[in-house]
């Protein structure tokens, strides 16, 4: 999921700086940069929540909605869940397991 976030986020800013208005060089430097750390896996719930934002600002300022809602979304899951084991994240910090106690009644 983190790959595909990544490269949607990446994709999306291109389409974006094609055709539809003219975007804020900034905001277009910083959703590339989100996204090329969320394909690599480093700062994970930093990227991830700058890619939700940047899903939610591309929802109210360009065309196809639906693309830029999913974009948040996914933004958002993987700064709640993390980058998983194969990531930079994982290698620097640990991967973070969370283990399930069976229910006791």
């Amino acid at each position: 999921m983190r790959l595909v976030g990544g490269a949607a986020c990446v994709a999306r800013i291109m389409v974006a700086l094609h055709s539809g208005p003219p975007t804020t060089p900034a905001i277009t430097v910083l959703a590339i940069t989100a996204g090329l750390f969320l394909l690599a896996g480093l700062w994970t719930p930093i990227a991830g929540t700058l890619v939700a934002a940047i899903g939610i600002w591309l929802t109210f300022t360009h065309p196809d909605p639906l693309a830029s809602v999913l974009l948040a979304t996914i933004g958002a899951t993987l700064a709640l869940v993390g980058p998983g084991a194969w990531s930079i994240d994982a290698r620097l910090f640990g991967w973070k397991r969370i283990d399930l106690r069976p229910r006791t009644k």
